[in-house]
């Protein structure tokens, strides 16, 4: 039994949205099951490009400061 709460928001949500409670239901059922199963309804690959750079971090950078690159991207006028 859902509780009366829960409910009667759902049947809000029918009416707001012009279906029926059962529709609204099984919609949340299978975006619940679907994320369960770890599938991604309606995302298409994506493919992230590589840099084929070279030389690492600028001289004075070491990588483990944030505030290292925020300084830096100042003195360059970037940020």
């Amino acid at each position: 039994m859902l509780p009366d709460e829960l409910l009667a928001e759902a049947k809000a949500a029918a009416v707001r949205e012009h279906t029926t409670l059962t529709r609204l239901v099984e919609e949340g059922l299978r975006l619940r099951l679907r994320a369960a199963n770890g599938e991604r309804r309606g995302r298409a690959h994506l493919e992230l490009p590589v840099s084929d750079g070279r030389g690492g971090l600028r001289e004075g950078l070491s990588g483990l400061c944030n505030r290292e690159f925020w300084d830096a991207m100042d003195e360059d006028g970037v940020a």
